[in-house]
């Protein structure tokens, strides 16, 4: 496949932009397993308007500390169950919603922007002080904070994390197996519809301006879906940051693992 569509890249470079341009904006919707539908349907469910968008969001009452989960690409509230389940054991007010195209939302077309407009809406929303974001999550969460420095965070965790946006484009290129010819047209296209300069978006600045008082990243040593020295160089740009490492979890896993739950909740508690 990989060789096709480097042979088309080269005879229909916009054909292969098109293609591209795709599957960074739409994202695919996963099932959940039967135990993650189960905590889904424990929330009080609301859906509210966001754009073009059905944004279905959840609500586990407590009286403790209020928390906002941020899911990934792909990913959507259901991931955290069993973190959302020792949440409630623990009391704690908890929040989560799917993404625009994401879970039980509506569908069509999105992108890393108006995910982060809409992480942004919603901690304020619900007044949320303390956050947990999974992969993506965490550059659309510091992207909020960056693009709104009034928001003011207590404890941030980050179930790993990308740094750079061009790394997202560099590795769906090599996924798809694009040249380079079209990955500059693909990087030109985004740029102009959303007058930004993709390049220079990156976790590792964000960090240096926005408000959090005390943050946490927790990262596998071999994971193959966002390789662990992305999150090291959040980790090297963040003042004060904790990083702590595991093994045997890999990318998905890190959220079902024990040890990573109860050190989320220790450090936000």
């Amino acid at each position: 496949m990989k060789i096709l569509v480097n042979l088309i890249s080269n005879l229909f470079p916009q054909l292969v932009v098109n293609y591209a341009y795709k599957q960074l904006t739409n994202p695919q919707v996963r099932k959940l397993r039967a135990n993650e539908l189960l905590v889904i349907k424990k929330a009080t469910q609301e859906t509210i308007r966001f754009k073009e968008f059905d944004i279905k969001t959840y609500h586990w009452s407590g009286n403790g500390k209020t928390v906002l989960l941020i899911h990934g690409w792909e990913g959507q509230a259901g991931n955290f169950s069993d973190l959302i389940e020792q949440l409630i054991v623990k009391n704690y007010n908890i929040y989560a919603f799917d993404a625009p195209s994401h879970g039980f939302s509506s569908s069509g077309k999105t992108s890393l922007f108006e995910f982060t407009e809409l992480v942004g809406l919603l901690i304020k929303k619900f007044q949320a002080k303390n956050l947990v974001s999974h992969s993506f999550g965490g550059v659309a969460t510091t992207y909020a904070l960056f693009n709104d420095t009034e928001l003011e965070i207590d404890k941030y965790v980050l179930l790993t994390t990308p740094d750079t946006f061009l790394e997202r484009i560099n590795d769906v290129s090599r996924q798809i197996g694009i040249t380079e010819k079209v990955k500059n047209r693909l990087i030109k296209r985004l740029e102009n519809e959303t007058r930004l300069d993709v390049i220079t978006l990156s976790v590792s600045k964000f960090v240096r301006k926005i408000n959090v008082s005390k943050s946490l990243i927790i990262h596998d040593k071999n994971d193959k879906v966002i390789p662990i020295n992305r999150s090291l160089n959040v980790h090297k740009n963040w003042k004060d940051n904790i990083f702590e490492t595991i093994e045997g979890t890999g990318h998905f896993r890190i959220l079902r693992t024990e040890k990573v739950i109860n050190r989320t909740i220790q450090f936000i508690g």
